[in-house]
């Protein structure tokens, strides 16, 4: 029926006055919390930096696998079971024992409750194999023990990521999987994409290890380059300290020497050994290594038992401030690289911007003087409620603070199209009541009832497309189908209760002035 009860006339005068507010915040500044919410602008309106990460997940299994050799080992050894040729291959472990221990090999390995079992076959993280010449055993990942490791590297070098973004103060960032070893980031206003860069490309694996000048240590040793000079020196591979003992670190100028530098605090663990170490290596030199490269080597003086020390090494403050951002976010899992980036200038996003509200404006003033031609005082009563939808559409994305894309514009024109679909649907079936029925309220109530279903039917599968489209596609696609998805209710109810309700309002007043439309 054509009747509207005046609470329902109450609800859709407030529900649109409300919406009109919301929309608003947009271009005013107000001071209320909740009315100060605002569309975000993506990367492709507002500029900024994309960038497609790939976590490189060699070096974790090899760690893996080599923490699970001596962990093999160990095992064996306190059972007395020898083993030989023990090889480390291609992320492969290679080893061989004598024929009466294989089928205990196999057991242990195979039995849930070995203590050499975290790994297999309860979580399967690993697989164990005989090769042809039935002499060797091959332990390695197996497929699902590869997608657990590579899911756990994403989901650890994402959490970092974002503390590393997160830090640098950037608006509104987008970091989402990609696949289970991938991660996109989207810094929509970024000034400088090649500070972000470098932040994101560095590991950031600190460690503490004596510089020992001899081959023969026994922990063994390796060459290592500094970081801003081609001179190396000669490191003990065994760790005094690593980053994971950090908890806090902080740029500072040295009042001494006029120096940057970077202050860190240890907790109470590292601080005991730090002080272990610095105590029994007065007048070495402790390497201070970053991802592989030595930052400074100081001579220890003293012991430093109060958990705390600074790291030198001709820092500007800049670098300084990026240093112990790299050190409180902590290290990646794995190394991340950038496969592929994109740098969009403001410039750009407000030529997208213009170029997207200009195709909305002149498809709108089109629609509008369509629809006004065609049918007259309902066409009028058709635009009014076009523009009272795109007041909802946009308001509701501004409750939610959605990102609004280039894409997203294209959604918001379509729902423009959509809306004055249905509203033909209506007119015309109206125009058809009106030709066998005398009655108009009855023709016009029959034309609403009629038309609804062709109307509904027409949207659902709107609606079906733009749920698909969502859930399987991907960032630009995503924003189109969120416009037209929310457009799409917006749209049902600025035709069913605000066009409905002014048609009602004109017809009550008018019943004999209406004739064929």
């Amino acid at each position: 029926m054509l009747h509207f009860s005046k609470f329902k006339i109450a609800i859709i005068t407030f529900l649109t006055i409300f919406f009109i507010i919301i929309t608003s915040s947009n271009f005013l500044n107000l001071e209320s919390k909740f009315l100060n919410k605002k569309i975000n602008l993506g990367l492709d309106l507002q500029g900024g930096s994309y960038l497609l990460l790939e976590i490189d997940n060699t070096p974790v299994i090899d760690q893996k696998l080599q923490n699970l050799s001596i962990s093999i080992r160990n095992y064996f050894k306190e059972r007395n079971i020898r083993i030989k040729n023990f090889k480390f291959i291609d992320q492969k472990l290679f080893f061989s024992v004598d024929e009466k221990y294989k089928k205990n090999v196999l057991d242990i390995f195979l039995d849930e409750e070995s203590e050499i079992n975290p790994y297999y076959p309860r979580f399967k993280s690993h697989q164990l194999d005989i090769v042809d010449d039935d002499d060797k055993f091959i332990v390695t990942y197996s497929k699902q023990g590869m997608v657990e490791l590579k899911t756990s590297s994403q989901d650890q070098a994402l959490e970092i990521v974002r503390r590393r973004i997160d830090e640098i103060g950037t608006n509104e960032p987008n970091i989402l999987k990609r696949g289970n070893d991938r991660i996109l980031v989207e810094l929509p206003g970024l000034d400088d994409p090649m500070r972000i860069k470098s932040l994101l490309g560095k590991t950031a694996n600190l460690t503490f290890r004596f510089v020992t000048n001899d081959d023969d240590d026994s922990f063994g040793s390796e060459k290592l380059m500094y970081e801003d000079s081609d001179e190396e020196s000669i490191v003990s591979k065994r760790i005094i300290l690593s980053g994971d003992n950090l908890l806090d670190a902080q740029p500072r100028m040295d009042s001494e020497t006029n120096e940057t530098v970077v202050t860190f605090t240890l907790d109470r663990v590292g601080a005991k050994r730090f002080g272990r170490a610095t105590s029994k290596g007065i007048g070495r030199q402790l390497a201070i290594i970053l991802d592989g490269k030595i930052i400074s080597a100081p001579v220890i003086r003293d012991t430093i038992a109060s958990g705390s020390g600074q790291i030198s090494g001709g820092f500007t403050f800049q670098s300084a401030t990026d240093l112990a951002l790299l050190l409180r976010s902590g290290a990646l899992p794995a190394p991340l690289n950038i496969i592929e980036e994109r740098t969009v200038g403001p410039d750009l996003g407000q030529d997208s911007i213009n170029a997207g509200m200009i195709a909305l404006l002149i498809g709108f003033i089109l629609v509008i003087l369509f629809i006004f031609i065609k049918y007259k005082i309902f066409g009028l009563i058709t635009n009014i409620a076009l523009i009272i939808n795109l007041f909802f559409l946009i308001g509701v994305l501004t409750i939610f603070e959605a990102t609004l894309t280039l894409p997203g514009i294209a959604g918001i024109i379509l729902t423009v199209g959509m809306a004055v679909d249905a509203n033909v649907l209506i007119f015309e079936r109206i125009k058809e009541e009106l030709k066998s029925e005398k009655n108009n309220l009855i023709a016009f109530d029959s034309g609403y009832t009629k038309s609804r279903t062709a109307i509904l039917d027409a949207n659902i599968t709107t609606l079906l497309a733009a749920i698909i489209l969502f859930f399987m596609g991907s960032g630009p696609i995503k924003g189109f189908s969120l416009t037209l998805g929310v457009g799409i209710f917006t749209t049902l109810f600025s035709v069913y209760f605000i066009a409905r309700l002014l048609t009602v309002l004109y017809i009550s007043k008018n019943k004999e002035k209406i004739g064929i439309i």
